[in-house]
Formats: structure tokens, C-alpha cells, sequence
């Protein structure tokens, strides 16, 4: 599609998307981001009030497709708990590949972002507890004992592999990842042991 014919608005945030990733949030300017949007800083504010609003919007687009495939796993699974957690897992370390040299975007952000009260930082954490949440309800649908610890094992270990991307690599990271999902998964399958009785 010709860019012209693309909205001011959407021009906008694909240049922010771009800069923002590569740049980094910090690094980049609205006057930069306008001129790379083939517009200029009165109409990126007539549709963003601040930078900070704008970095708000790329969060949430960005939060909106990652929780879309939590949908779209539900619905490619239905009724399968336990294979939603083990397409999860294969779907992240595949993004692996696009995070490898300056990690995950909404890590990126949070780093950028120290401010608790930052309106993107809001987005992102508003975005982590639904996503702890939905991992959660699914360790429930699972029948798993103690659903709680073990959604904060799997959560964990989906924080984690993101934050070791850098420093282990993409490829030991994203298969270590899906096999410690297997792992967790196949204890937590497993019934608990019975108490043997003590003779007397």
C-alpha cells in the first residue's frame, strides 16, 4: 500500500514502532518521528497529546497483539490446558529470534520507563498481571496442585528466558525454555504420591 494512503495516525506509530525499537525511547525525539512519518510535529500532536501519549498507544498495539494470541491459542486448543501452556511456550521462544539483539520491546520499555505513574508503564504492568492472571486460569483448568505456585513457575520462567536473551543467546534460551515448560508440565501431571501407612 502506497504510504500516502495510510493514515496520518497509523503513519505515526509505525515510525514510532521502528525508532522505538531501534533507537530506543529515550533516543528518539517527536520531531524525528514525525519526519519519519512523512509528517510533521502539529499533526503528530493533534493526534497524540504528549510523547508520552504516543508511547502509550505503541505499548498498548504491542500488548494487543500479545494477548490476541493468548486467544488464538485458547481457540487452536480448546479443552486442553496443558497443550495451551506447551503452544505458549513454543511461541515465545520463536519470537526469540526477533528480540535477540535489543530484547524484548516491553522490557525495553520498563528499563526506558522508571516512572510508576508513566502511562505506558501502566500499560505494561496493567498487561502483566492479566497475562499472570490468564496463565493462572489455565494452570487451574489444568487440575494442577497448587495452581498458584505453578503459574508463578511459569511465569517466571517466561520473564526470565526474556531477560537472558542477550547474555545466553537465542537459540540455548528458547529451547531450554520450551523444555523446562515440558518439565513443569509432567510433574505437575503427575499424581501425588500416597502416604504409606506406618505399622506399628
Amino acid at each position: 500500500m502506497c504510504s500516502a494512503r495510510i493514515p496520518p495516525r497509523q503513519r505515526i506509530l509505525d515510525a514510532a514502532d521502528d525508532l522505538f525499537r531501534r533507537v530506543g525511547i529515550r533516543g528518539v525525539g517527536v520531531e524525528a518521528i514525525a519526519e519519519a512519518a512523512g509528517t510533521n510535529k502539529m499533526t503528530l500532536y493533534r493526534h497524540f497529546a504528549s510523547k508520552d501519549e504516543l508511547v502509550a498507544e505503541w505499548v498498548r498495539a504491542i500488548v494487543a497483539k500479545k494477548e490476541a494470541e493468548w486467544d488464538d491459542i485458547a481457540a487452536k486448543h480448546p479443552g486442553d490446558p496443558q497443550a495451551q501452556l506447551v503452544d505458549w511456550s513454543r511461541r515465545v521462544a520463536k519470537k526469540f529470534a526477533e528480540m535477540e539483539e535489543r530484547g524484548s520491546a516491553l522490557m525495553n520499555a520498563l528499563a526506558e520507563l522508571p516512572e510508576p505513574d508513566h502511562p505506558a508503564r501502566r500499560v505494561i504492568d496493567e498487561h502483566r498481571v492479566r497475562e499472570h492472571e490468564r496463565i493462572l486460569r489455565v494452570c487451574r483448568e489444568a487440575r494442577f496442585p497448587e495452581a498458584e505456585l505453578a503459574a508463578d513457575q511459569f511465569y517466571m520462567l517466561l520473564e526470565g528466558a526474556k531477560a537472558c536473551v542477550q547474555c545466553i543467546g537465542l537459540k540455548r534460551v528458547g529451547e531450554h525454555l520450551m523444555r523446562s515448560v515440558d518439565a513443569l508440565i509432567a510433574a505437575r501431571s503427575r499424581p501425588a504420591p500416597r502416604a504409606t501407612a506406618t505399622r506399628r
